[in-house]
């Protein structure tokens, strides 16, 4: 399941607005691999809509069934706001209405270098 956690007005190339919903996957363990140590995170995408900002804000909270996925693109740059660091990235998260497979799941840590801690317990 996802949740509707909030939404963002922005301009397409034509300068026109539009509003978007701000999805957000369950909670997951992450072990960071320089420290060791867990962090709690989740996944969050956006998808764009055509409601009103009033209908948007009626949303939120709303869950959906469904993940947030990762998915392979064109690499792109983005700035670590706390470090000022320039990270390139050849992937983005992306809502999907199928729910992670238990493979997906397990196979985490594979697929994207984090292994949730619940996995430990299974594997």
């Amino acid at each position: 399941m996802v949740q509707i956690i909030a939404y963002e007005n922005r301009l397409n190339s034509d300068g026109e607005e539009f509003n978007v919903l701000v999805l957000a996957g369950g909670l997951e363990m992450v072990k960071s691999r320089s420290t060791g140590r867990y962090y709690a995170t989740r996944k969050e995408s956006t998808v764009s809509c055509t409601m009103t900002k009033d209908q948007c804000k009626e949303l939120i909270g709303q869950e959906l069934p469904g993940s947030i996925k990762r998915v392979e693109c064109e690499a792109y740059e983005v700035t670590d706001e706390k470090t000022g660091e320039i990270l390139t990235l050849n992937h983005r998260w992306q809502y999907s209405e199928e729910t992670e497979s238990l493979e997906e799941t397990l196979f985490a840590d594979e697929v994207i270098g984090a292994k949730p801690a619940s996995q430990e317990s299974v594997l």
